[in-house]
């Protein structure tokens, strides 16, 4: 039984790794301005705006559920602000009032394409770890202004503007590789799904200029204290302009 339960372990570890890095692997759309929304019934749909280079820009909740006059307000609200941000893309989390969420933004996007011939896409993002992360200490260090809600509508913009940098951010387990994870062992586990993010990370390289501490500290030979530790340094003196520079 002992070893038929560890033959069994092994099987899904390396399941949970297979499926973890085509999630991780996920093309970015990367350098356009980005509207996530985390839907919501009762608390909301809560909005962000992430300029290109993942810059928050604008942040609000509107209640497309609540009724129409609030419908008509949210439309509103929405339209105007990817007038002003010029938005290309609207990320959609695929949690709770998600397919309302986005009958509601197929509307809104049919009433910009006929006021200003302007095209915007959009498209239902994976938030599996998003409400982990937002509750998070990093999350917390990263926009210490921002509620849970924000945070979570940020970094379902982010996902799809940078999957592999957004995701390095969350514990593996909480990206939604598969279920029964609690089950096997953890310590195996948590090797086995970190050795694929490093392995996705080191494969696709980073900008050491843009890249967060969280990503830089999965390259191979850095860690946690050397990736805060270069932010730090490329913060106060500038961006690297030179390999001996760094």
């Amino acid at each position: 039984r002992n070893l038929l339960t560890e033959q069994a372990n092994e099987g899904a570890i390396h399941m949970f790794g297979v499926n973890l890095k085509p999630l991780l692997m996920q093309p970015p759309v990367k350098g356009h301005v980005t509207m996530g929304l985390d839907p919501g019934y009762r608390m909301g749909c809560k909005v962000a705006v992430i300029a290109g280079t993942g810059k928050v820009l604008d942040t609000t909740v509107v209640y497309p559920t609540h009724g129409q006059r609030q419908k008509e307000e949210a439309i509103a609200t929405l339209s105007r602000m990817i007038k002003k941000s010029g938005v290309v893309h609207i990320a959609i989390g695929n949690g709770t009032a998600s397919k309302e969420s986005e009958i509601f933004i197929v509307e809104l996007i049919k009433e910009i394409k006929a006021e200003t011939g302007r095209s915007v896409g959009y498209v239902i993002v994976n938030e599996a770890g998003a409400s982990v992360y937002s509750a998070s200490k990093l999350a917390t260090e990263e926009f210490p202004n921002f509620d849970v809600g924000q945070r979570s509508a940020v970094s379902i913009a982010r996902r799809l503007q940078d999957p592999l940098a957004e995701l390095v951010k969350i514990d593996p387990k909480h990206i939604g590789v598969g279920q029964y994870q609690h089950d096997i062992n953890q310590t195996l586990l948590t090797t086995a799904l970190t050795n694929v993010v490093e392995d996705c990370v080191n494969a696709v390289g980073v900008d050491l200029n843009t890249a967060s501490p969280s990503l830089l500290a999965r390259v191979a030979g850095l860690n946690a204290t050397t990736a805060k530790n270069i932010v730090a340094y490329r913060e106060e003196n500038g961006p690297f302009k030179t390999r001996k520079a760094v």
